[in-house]
């Protein structure tokens, strides 16, 4: 999970806001700086979710954001990757499609000694 350090002016958190939900980001607080119009927000956000982070969030907030991204801490992945239909297993089916391999997990007795 990545702690997200975000610099913007006021009329730019709505662009934020719709960013981090639609990544699952987790807001954990917005501070002004006194005597100037800055916010500095602070929020994690999934590393699976990061990829174009940046780019996306410049577009929603007409590039008054500045990101920065830090490593924070670890967390489980929500789901199982071997019951279809959630999260996981669309991530794994999605990783094996783009390295060339069968769709489908394969089997245990795929990996079993034939001797």
């Amino acid at each position: 999970i990545f702690l997200v350090h975000i610099q913007t002016v006021e009329h730019a958190m709505g662009g934020i806001y719709g960013v981090l939900n639609k990544r699952r980001g987790i807001m954990l607080g917005e501070e002004n700086r006194p005597g100037t119009p800055i916010y500095n927000v602070r929020a994690y956000l999934p590393v699976s979710e990061s990829f174009g982070f940046t780019a996306d969030l410049r577009s929603h907030t007409g590039g008054q954001a500045f990101p920065q991204c830090v490593f924070d801490h670890w967390a489980s992945f929500p789901g199982n990757p071997l019951e279809p239909g959630n999260l996981a297993s669309d991530l794994v089916t999605k990783t094996r499609v783009r390295k060339g391999l069968k769709p489908e997990i394969p089997g245990l007795d795929n990996f079993y000694d034939k001797l």
